[in-house]
């Protein structure tokens, strides 16, 4: 009885919000979807904005060499190609996270502790990217190790751009960023690899271009 009592817990706190009144709009008008798990809402999608909620405009840094130097805001798309819009999202580095103005009204960039209580409430770090991750192979390079989606969280792996310029591991990695810095020059995030099950916490550059999911304040 004791399992059947988890199991029946499990199933009814990890629910897709697919009526209108769970959708939000970020300032360009994309539209989100929201998943609750356990206590938590989170968006669907990865962030995908180019502005900030008040409005003003993301600075587009498609020069490498400009992007390595960057202290301050920027963001750009996956190979500086608009085409990735869509299905992953923008990059972004970690000084536009850190302005608090990236998220729609309502919502905010995740500290590390709340990527913390997610990944605790999915039974730990080496369990949670499986019941994270979209499944198949459309978005995920092969192998998708472990991918249930079971969450109805659908990571996606929108690869990144390193504190180098260069883009990497679309299809292969997925990192996000968390609004926590460890020290100077280097914030918490996490990442979801193809050929692992697993959540990884992991101390990055500022200067990196990771994906954004957003959680709704409570």
């Amino acid at each position: 009885m004791l399992v059947m009592y988890v199991l029946l817990t499990y199933t009814f706190s990890c629910k897709k919000d697919d009526d209108n009144n769970n959708q939000v709009k970020d300032i360009d008008g994309n539209v989100y979807h929201t998943v609750t798990i356990g206590t938590q809402v989170w968006m669907v999608e990865n962030l995908k904005t180019t502005r900030y909620n008040d409005g003003t405009a993301l600075p587009l840094v498609t020069d490498s060499t400009e992007w390595v130097n960057l202290i301050t805001p920027g963001f750009c798309w996956y190979n500086n190609d608009a085409a990735f819009k869509n299905t992953y999202g923008a990059l972004y580095n970690w000084f536009t996270v850190n302005t608090g103005k990236l998220a729609p009204t309502g919502w905010r960039i995740p500290t590390d502790a709340d990527w913390t209580i997610l990944t605790t409430f999915l039974g730990g770090d080496s369990l949670a990217g499986g019941k994270l991750k979209e499944t198949g192979t459309a978005n995920w390079q092969s192998p998708n190790i472990s991918a249930t989606n079971e969450t109805g969280f659908t990571a996606i792996p929108g690869g990144y751009r390193g504190a180098h310029g260069q883009f990497e591991k679309n299809r292969e990695f997925g990192y996000w960023w968390s609004s926590t810095e460890k020290y100077s020059g280097y914030v918490w995030s996490r990442g979801i690899y193809n050929d692992y099950s697993d959540v990884f916490r992991g101390d990055v550059s500022k200067n990196d271009g990771f994906s954004v999911r957003c959680l709704r304040n409570i």
